[in-house]
């Protein structure tokens, strides 16, 4: 996007989080020489920093601040100005109790720690904007200033009684009123039905089942609470730095916030990503993982991102944390870049000495300048000065993967078919799935646009709106190629199911005449089917209704059932996979209806464990593996990273990766060059 290419002027941005008021000034200069030598171009400064700049109501400190930003400056470093509303002093807290959240219990949360806030708090919102206002005021036009970070990973929810005065308010607006809400909440279930505005309460704690229309809407009033914190401050510094680019940071692949809403409310769309080395060279959940946050991120930005924090090495908040392996940091560093990364900062520059994050590791650690993990920076660093024709290149997508907060939300609710059926394993399931066979993919709403891609798929969307019902249906209709996972299209907008158990327009889409009844496994239990292969988690009683069986069910209450279909639509395909297959299976059936659909796989014979990425004319090629490869290539190109020359091939050690310009215009593979389907 414009305003990243803005902020980066040109060139791939590489720093962190500085937090130079948890030191004294004579390190300060030690900082900012070690992060020249590292290559480091931009810090992220002042995030946690309110009681160092508002040490009591009213005051203000900013003396600190005015020569760590002109040192940063003066040494050629960037700066990333935060807001620092994401943890309030405890004075704000003390003698505004009001502004503290509470839990669905009633229960105060209180200062300690951080991100206690309310965001429906008219008090806290007061202290905010007058924070950030005087920041940006003072800061505004300094030199060093490249972005603005307005507070930090929003998630904070609360159930108190300013929120429940603001969660009516929300629900008026949206429903109109009390009529409209009975009916959407289905009040009648349970003698639920609310006489009066005042009778409404956010989901609190309650004797059984809450009502999940009354949770769902609880969810998005929530994201848009904290959304409407986010565009107050954002307005304001905007307002005393014309142009340049504001961005908060998302958490990953996160429940809390509809993204798809807040990505259209930033500058810069930037997120954290903290995968868990601890799996081992030879589980590749780590790596999937990150590619599945860096796509969604990449989506919802429409272009090139800003991965704002990862770690150096072990993090401080998994039971048990293990470092990265030697050359993981880079690795895992340019994967960010192959998927669309302008931006690679961490968490944190210099290691805390005290506090709660002080064994979270740091691009300086508590070894120092010495240490492996220094040594392993300074090499990023310099080597990302090699990527900049990278920089501002797009990466291009043949498969969407269709994605929803409220159908997230939805799901999760209690009194579903089984517990064991969780959306983000779902969906990391399904990605990972694509990520392994090489076939890039995007993120979309269920609204949007789909022509561009020959390929839809739904891992699972148990909630989908008309309007993202007849999209669906028109993509399929004019001509694409959706593949569907169970339990879709099964709830309206108000969590109401729909008649026939499936929405009819989806039925119709897929060949199903019914589905009589969905039939969960239970956990550790796998089906098998016909073609070989096997389930888990979930099957289902399908009738079909034109729609051919590719698989059935072979053992159990279901054998003989279909498990897998095909059917022709329109001018398209819709397949319907009505059980969780074992990753290799599903792979394979994903590539194959992604090579009936005209996409291909980046590099369609690179070695297992090897992920392949297009980035504009660059292939980034990523040794996930356990040892050695050698990867063939079908034209000359050259590594950025080397400068060398590879003709028929090139070999990767362990955590190896390549950076290729080819040396001629090549012929594009067909995940570069599909058309989409005619309208």
């Amino acid at each position: 996007m414009a305003a990243l290419h803005d902020a980066t002027r040109g060139k791939l941005l590489f720093g962190g989080d500085y937090n130079p008021e948890q030191w004294p000034p004579e390190v300060w200069q030690d900082d900012v020489r070690l992060m020249k030598e590292a290559g480091v171009n931009i810090a992220t400064v002042g995030v946690f920093s309110w009681a160092s700049l508002e040490p009591r109501p009213g005051a203000r400190d900013f003396g600190w601040l005015d020569r760590v930003l002109d040192l940063l400056h003066d040494h050629g470093i960037g700066v990333c100005l935060a807001t620092p509303t994401a943890s309030p002093p405890p004075w704000l807290g003390a003698r505004h109790p009001e502004t503290l959240p509470r839990d669905e219990n009633g229960t105060v949360v209180w200062y300690g720690s951080r991100n206690q806030f309310c965001a429906s708090s008219p008090v806290y919102r007061e202290h905010a904007a007058a924070i950030a206002d005087d920041l940006a005021r003072r800061y505004g036009g300094h030199p060093a200033l490249r972005m603005w970070h307005i507070n930090n990973e929003y998630g904070t929810a609360c159930w108190c009684d300013t929120s429940a005065r603001h969660f009516r308010v929300w629900l008026r607006d949206r429903y109109g009123s009390l009529d409209g809400l009975n009916t959407a909440w289905g009040t009648a279930f349970w003698s639920q039905r609310y006489d009066s505005w005042e009778e409404v309460v956010p989901p609190r704690r309650a004797q059984y089942f809450i009502n999940p229309t009354q949770a769902l809407d609880f969810r998005r009033f929530t994201s848009d609470a904290l959304l409407e914190c986010f565009t107050a401050e954002r307005d304001i510094v905007a307002a005393h730095s014309p142009g340049v680019p504001v961005t908060t940071n998302f958490m990953p692949l996160f429940a809390g916030q509809d993204g798809w809403r807040w990505a259209a409310e930033e500058d810069v769309v930037s997120v954290d990503v903290y995968p868990d080395p601890a799996a081992g060279p030879d589980d590749s959940a780590g790596a999937a993982y990150g590619a599945l946050v860096q796509d969604l991120t990449r989506s919802q930005a429409g272009g090139p991102w800003m991965l704002m924090e990862q770690a150096a090495s072990a993090v401080s908040w998994r039971p048990v944390n293990r470092p990265k392996s030697p050359g993981q940091l880079r690795l895992w560093s340019l994967q960010a870049v192959a998927r669309g990364a302008d931006a690679l900062c961490f968490f944190q520059w210099r290691a805390s000495r005290q506090g709660s994050e002080k064994f979270h590791s740091a691009m300086l650690p508590h070894a120092g300048e010495g240490s492996r993990v220094f040594g392993h920076v300074r090499e990023l660093g310099a080597e990302l000065h090699d990527l900049t024709p990278v920089h501002g290149t797009h990466v291009t997508a043949g498969v969407a993967v269709l994605h929803d907060w409220s159908a997230w939300w939805a799901s999760q609710q209690p009194g579903r078919p089984s517990v064991e059926l969780n959306y983000p394993d779902i969906l990391a399931a399904w990605h990972h799935a694509l990520w392994e066979q090489n076939l890039t993919c995007d993120f979309a709403h269920p609204e949007a646009d789909l022509t561009r891609y020959p390929v839809v798929v739904i891992p699972q969307l148990y909630l989908l709106t008309d309007a993202a019902l007849d999209n669906i249906a028109a993509y399929v209709h004019g001509g694409g190629t959706l593949v569907c996972g169970f339990f879709t299209g099964i709830a309206d907008a108000d969590d109401r199911v729909r008649e026939g158990g499936i929405d009819a327009r989806l039925r119709e889409v897929l060949g199903l005449a019914t589905l009589h009844e969905w039939w969960p496994l239970e956990a550790g239990v796998a089906v098998r089917l016909t073609d070989g292969t096997a389930g888990r988690i979930w099957s289902e009683d399908l009738e079909p209704a034109g729609a051919d069986v590719v698989a059935a069910y072979a053992e159990g209450e279901l054998s003989g059932r279909p498990a897998l279909t095909r059917h022709s639509h329109g001018r398209g395909t819709a397949w319907y996979v009505s059980t969780l297959l074992e990753r290799p299976a599903l792979g394979a059936l994903l590539a194959g209806a992604a090579r009936e659909a005209g996409v291909g796989p980046v590099l369609p014979d690179a070695p297992p464990g090897v992920e392949a990425v297009r980035r504009g004319a660059h292939l980034f090629l990523l040794n996930h593996g356990p040892g050695q490869v050698t990867i063939p290539l079908h034209h000359p190109h050259t590594d950025l990273l080397t400068g060398r020359g590879h003709g028929d091939g090139i070999t990767l050690e362990r955590h190896g990766a390549a950076v290729l310009a080819p040396h001629t215009e090549r012929s594009r593979t067909c995940n570069d060059s599909f058309s989409p389907p005619p309208p």
